[in-house]
């Protein structure tokens, strides 16, 4: 088992390598796009544009200006943005980190435990009322987009209700850090969670009790039964287990690519200024030095979210080890 997380803990390491080349590529070396132009502004001379390109290193040969770049990147920490001089990017990016670590951490905390309870109960109820209702559930939250919940909710806890004794307890939108206070922290970010976790929910339920359904029929879980297992026995230890390597796997994958800023949506609608913001506000000013610095920290969460998932694989089911 060791073996196995070393190896795959150094083959993200090598496609971290890749990524990065990749995306160096893609917006320093693609024909129509100059960083010395988005620099200079509009209208440059000539003689601007090559002074631009010298101070930054971008007349040199492609491998040094990569290896310039991520020296300033991952070694020294001073890269600059280019749309906002003397702004350092990589502070930047982990000012905003804690904002969607906070977001993401809370709403799959949610998910995770709504679903395996929903999921779980429509799989053991199946055949009676409950099982379609819940399903039907699922299929409600899974319909609507995370931006339209957010506006909703947002016009009902602080416009239509907020005066309410039900909603007066909801600060006005932003991002209150957990340091600074903890329960401003919660109470910022209890709706926010609340509307990231609704799609999650009804997906995840759907998948585990689709997963629990087919498990049950499986060889092993009938011989322990046999074995005179209790009913809870069987559910927990070998049918719930067997049931949670597609959830694990969805969970890994989604987790990865919310921390990696793919919550901009719910950024954007309650103003929290985290990862998925700046990388927004990057893109619409083509800042290439943010855009790369955010894109390097999403890869390292997706491909650490991918090999914890596959150790996690490992650990459920022994079957996908190495020998």
């Amino acid at each position: 088992m060791l073996t196995f997380i070393i190896r795959r803990l150094l083959w993200a390491v090598l496609v971290l390598f890749v990524i990065t080349a990749f995306v160096f590529i893609l917006f320093f070396k693609t024909p129509g796009i100059d960083p010395a132009r988005a620099i200079a502004g509009r209208n440059p001379s000539p003689l601007i544009l090559a002074e631009i390109r010298h101070q930054f290193g971008l007349d040199r040969p492609f491998p040094v200006q990569y290896g310039l770049m991520m020296k300033q990147l991952f070694i020294s920490r001073d890269l600059v943005s280019y749309s906002n001089q003397g702004q350092k990017v990589v502070p930047e990016v982990f000012a905003a980190a804690p904002a969607t670590l906070s977001l993401v951490f809370g709403a799959a905390v949610i998910w995770v435990v709504m679903s395996i309870i929903l999921g779980t109960a429509a799989a053991l109820l199946r055949g009676t009322i409950v099982d379609p209702l819940l399903m039907i559930l699922a299929l409600i939250g899974i319909s609507m987009p995370v931006f339209w919940v957010g506006e909703v909710a947002n016009l009902i806890t602080q416009s239509r209700f907020h005066d309410t004794f039900l909603f007066s307890w909801v600060p006005p939108l932003g991002y209150t850090s957990f340091t600074q206070s903890p329960v401003g922290w919660f109470k910022g970010l209890i709706i926010p969670w609340i509307t990231l976790s609704i799609l999650y929910i009804g997906l995840y339920a759907r998948v585990l009790r689709a997963n629990i359904i087919e498990t049950e029929s499986e060889d092993y879980v009938r011989t322990a039964r046999a074995k005179g297992l209790t009913e809870r026995r069987v559910l927990m230890r070998h049918t719930l287990r067997g049931s949670m390597i597609t959830f694990v796997s969805l969970f890994g994958l989604d987790f990865g690519a919310l921390v990696a800023g793919g919550v901009v949506l719910t950024e954007v609608v309650f103003a929290i200024h985290g990862i998925g913001y700046l990388t927004y506000l990057s893109l619409t000013n083509l800042d290439l030095p943010t855009i790369m610095a955010t894109v390097v920290y999403g890869a390292f969460f997706i491909v650490l979210a991918n090999a914890l998932v596959d150790i996690a694989y490992a650990w459920l089911d022994p079957r996908v080890r190495p020998a």
